[in-house]
């Protein structure tokens, strides 16, 4: 079935591809929700493939509907207005009508333009804007319902498409109409940002739950919740070094391509450093990664990184590494993935660190984090993509623990750092908790950072009660 395009980005994935021509679609929310802009975007999109476009509107004027839409970029230089908005005579000349109901004697004129114009246009696109000023034109609402029943069959019969917006609120529901239409758009407007889901779609299968929405001025985005897929099947676990061999000892070789790695421990033991260690392997082999920062500043992670042999400013001349910046309160979750799956996508980039998984927790907005980073994980790992999360703990020292947030269910592989006081030194100690494809070395090493690089130690077998922040030597000697 060939779909129509509504020229949202996002929204035409959300719906399967597309409405289906010739049903009629109910856009339903609240004042400023958007339902105008979408229905721009409907019939702008039908006029620059060719198709003729009708928009009816019985609340703004003509002029009006085109000055917004030329303030976003939408173009309706090819899209026909009927314009049954009242007109200032009509306050100005205080029309009463003392016989007959406004509504018997509005209602006739406005079916018969409606009719005329159809009928001489043969649209294939219509934006009927908003359906429920038919409500105020019929005695009741069994004659309201049955005239939109009457409107909507009539549209079809000419071939069209149609749009049709509802004002919902408490006093005048439009459950009716939800009944009446193909298929339902809603538009959400909260405290914690604007929303889009689908309940019904005839014909069409859809994507279920609340979608991100932006309305910007260039007009509406939708960004379709990220949904995991399996594994591809017959993808390869090869392995991916570290380049520091006594980690890969630990590691067993490395960490597989294709899975989600947890980088855990208290702020400034070396998690970020160590996970651009990895990148820096990638870069060795041609691969391409990126690191989304939540905290730190990229200039700032860029000076340490160089000043520990790790050459980002190369990787990143020589496209193999980008770096970038991400305030937390800038994207929404959904968002954020699609920023993600774009490089994933189009720039084909094989390896994706978060840092940090804390700082990522802000931009959730209410949002639960660990499905949010459940989901955005899987899907990285479904397209092969090897995944490094930097996970902080709060204490320092003391009782261990993997994460603060219950999330160590999600890594394949779980690399911890530790900080250790021994005598009256402040030391560092890694060592791997988690491994799901292989085995590992089941050991604590000494982790240091120098100007050199990373350097890992050997096994502190004469260290106990490391994970306890209080490691003593068995044997002084």
């Amino acid at each position: 079935m060939n779909r129509l395009p509504t020229g949202i980005p996002g929204l035409d994935e959300v719906i399967g591809g597309g409405l289906v021509p010739h049903d009629a679609y109910l856009v339903r929310g609240g004042p400023g929700t958007g339902k105008t802009t979408l229905g721009l975007h409907f019939l702008a999109t039908g006029a620059a493939r060719g198709e003729t476009a009708l928009f009816i509107s019985l609340e703004e004027s003509a002029s009006k509907i085109r000055r917004n839409a030329a303030n976003i970029g939408i173009d309706l230089s090819n899209v026909h207005i009927l314009d049954l908005s009242p007109s200032s005579d009509f306050f100005a000349k205080t029309e009463i009508y003392d016989i007959f109901s406004p509504a018997e004697v509005e209602r006739e004129p406005l079916t018969r333009q409606i009719v005329e114009s159809v009928q001489r246009l043969r649209p294939s696109r219509v934006f009927f804007d908003p359906i429920t000023q038919f409500r105020y034109l019929t005695p009741d609402l069994f004659q309201f319902r049955k005239q939109v029943i009457s409107f909507l069959r009539f549209l079809a019969e000419q071939q069209t498409t149609v749009i049709f917006s509802a004002e919902n609120s408490t006093a005048f529901p439009d459950d009716d109409l939800q009944y009446i239409a193909d298929g339902i758009i809603t538009l959400e407007l909260t405290q914690n940002g604007r929303y889009l889901s689908v309940s019904k779609m005839r014909g069409s299968s859809f994507s279920s739950g609340r979608h991100a929405m932006r309305l910007t001025g260039r007009g509406l985005s939708v960004f379709p919740r990220i949904i995991p897929s399996p594994l591809v099947t017959g993808h390869s676990f090869t392995l991916m070094p570290s380049g520091v061999p006594e980690l890969d000892e630990l590691l067993n070789g490395g960490i597989e391509r294709g899975t989600i790695t947890l980088i855990t421990g208290p702020s400034g033991v070396g998690k970020t450093t160590l996970g651009f260690q990895f990148m820096k392997e990638a870069a060795s082999r041609g691969e391409q990664s990126i690191v989304f920062s939540f905290e730190e500043e990229v200039e700032i992670m860029v000076e340490r990184c160089e000043a520990v042999n790790i050459p980002v400013r190369a990787m990143q001349a020589n496209n193999l590494l980008r770096v970038e910046k991400i305030e937390p309160l800038q994207y929404n979750p959904d968002e954020f993935a699609q920023y993600v799956r774009f490089w994933v996508e189009h720039k084909q980039v094989t390896m994706v660190m978060i840092d940090s998984v804390t700082g990522y927790r802000l931009c959730m907005q209410g949002e639960d984090l660990i499905s949010q980073l459940h989901a955005l994980g899987k899907y990285l790992q479904s397209k092969g993509v090897t995944v490094i999360f930097i996970m902080d703990t709060n204490s320092i020292v003391g009782d261990f623990q993997v994460t603060d947030i219950g999330a160590s269910y999600l890594g394949d592989n779980i690399i911890f750092l530790r900080f250790l006081e021994i005598e009256g030194e402040l030391r560092k100690a890694i060592g791997v908790l988690k491994k799901r494809l292989s085995d590992f070395e089941k050991t604590l090493r000494e982790f240091t950072i120098s100007r050199y690089g990373i350097k890992v130690g050997k096994p502190l077998t004469n260290l106990r009660g490391i994970l306890i922040g209080m490691p003593t030597w068995t044997d002084q000697s």
